[in-house]
């Protein structure tokens, strides 16, 4: 696959995503039970994580373990995560990066984001990039 069909599967996959945050939350579905299902999709996909913030950059759903993540609420920050700070004040609807190690353990990552439907909120989903096949 070419590594822009990869980004576009990706960005879908995001705002999807965003499209069942809203909606499980209209339903009422409790944390612990979104949690569930992004790790069953996970599970059975080639997205290895979700990362699901508030409007503080706080992480709110996730199929991994947060261990306190919050994303940076400045774009400019000097951090991996921190251009995904654009879609919480409405700079950018959608962000893009390249795969690069990240921040939290070094692996490389290639992560999309899109902004919220329900609130604003960064909506990222991320897929593990081994050497070559970029």
């Amino acid at each position: 696959m070419r590594s822009t069909d990869h980004t576009l599967y990706m960005l879908a996959a995001a705002k999807l995503l965003a499209q069942y945050i809203a909606t499980a939350r209209q339903a009422g579905l409790e944390r612990d039970a979104i949690n569930a299902t992004l790790a069953t999709v996970s599970a059975q996909s080639v997205i290895s994580e979700f990362w699901v913030s508030d409007e503080n950059g706080e992480v709110e759903y996730s199929n991994a373990d947060p261990q306190g993540f919050r994303f940076p609420l400045d774009p400019e920050a000097d951090s991996q995560a921190a251009p995904f700070a654009a879609l919480l004040s409405g700079k950018s609807s959608m962000v893009v990066q390249a795969p690069c190690p990240r921040d939290l353990d070094g692996r490389r990552f290639q992560y999309v984001g899109v902004a919220g439907v329900d609130k604003p909120r960064i909506v990222q989903v991320g897929v593990a990039v081994e050497e070559g096949e970029e």
